[in-house]
């Protein structure tokens, strides 16, 4: 009996552990969601700066860790938002960090988290007068995230002022003016090149400038005989000759980069970014 009895156990023993390992095969194969521990929760700034010993650079530290260290690969859209907080409360405890500004500029904004992102650059750069790069990321966010060509080219010229004198402050500053071509307010881009030009120290930028405003100046005349054409033609134009074959305007101007102008698919005229092709027989 004895031995029918162990015989029996043996037997579920064995039955149990190919259950098991059946079903340990049957959970490695199967997919498995990856949980992000930690960006389950935001602490409230309080409790941070007291579990942190009321040291608030410590507790910035504390969290800014937090943030570099998570996996965002598989984070889901309420854990973005989540580090979000978690980066703004970096912000506020020591808006001078470094590396959250950093890894602010380089994920949030991705996951959808703008205004995050925004907040915490703008509070870096009152904090870190000596470095450009948190304005220059503010100005990236706004032109493509936004499409906010004129408050994108403010913040160039804030980050160009945190650059030494020289070539790399005139290169941000030609970037600012640049980026004001594709705004919607001609007009305000013509004045705010314009006063970039009355600032700028050097003479060839000077004249650089100017040369923008002319062309900002020409685009302007050709959308309003664009907007003219299309309601005496009941159209918009095809092509840019168009608007002089028609008497619209007497000639298309000579665009002083020698990048031209266009008709986009909405007939639109905006700026080119090629050279024309030179007329036949001409090289």
């Amino acid at each position: 009996m004895k031995l029918a009895a162990n015989g029996k156990l043996l037997l579920v023993a064995l039955v149990a552990a190919a259950l098991f390992v059946a079903s340990a095969q049957r959970l490695k194969v199967m997919p498995r969601q990856i949980v992000n521990v930690e960006m389950q929760v935001a602490l409230p700034l309080f409790v941070q700066v007291a579990m942190a010993a009321g040291d608030r650079f410590l507790a910035a530290n504390i969290a800014a860790i937090r943030a570099i260290w998570v996996n965002s690969f598989n984070m889901k859209p309420e854990e973005f938002g989540i580090l979000a907080k978690v980066q703004q409360d970096v912000a506020w405890l020591n808006p001078a960090h470094e590396d959250n500004y950093y890894v602010a500029a380089a994920i949030l904004p991705w996951a959808g988290e703008v205004d995050a992102a925004q907040a915490i650059l703008a509070r870096s750069t009152v904090a870190r007068r000596f470095d450009y790069q948190p304005a220059f990321y503010y100005a990236f966010n706004q032109m493509h995230f936004r499409g906010d060509a004129i408050g994108a080219s403010a913040w160039l010229r804030e980050a160009a002022e945190y650059l030494p004198e020289g070539d790399e402050r005139v290169q941000m500053q030609n970037l600012a003016a640049i980026w004001l071509d594709k705004a919607g307010d001609l007009d305000l881009a013509i004045r705010v090149v314009e006063g970039l030009a009355k600032q700028a120290s050097r003479r060839d930028f000077r004249r650089y400038l100017e040369m923008r405003v002319t062309r900002l100046r020409m685009l302007k005349d050709l959308r309003a005989a664009a907007a003219d054409y299309r309601q005496r033609f009941g159209r918009p134009p095809a092509a840019l000759q168009a608007l002089a074959a028609s008497g619209v305007v007497a000639q298309i101007p000579q665009d002083p980069f020698g990048l031209g102008f266009a008709i986009d698919a909405n007939g639109q005229v905006v700026l080119g970014n090629a050279p024309p092709p030179a007329p036949e027989g001409q090289h």
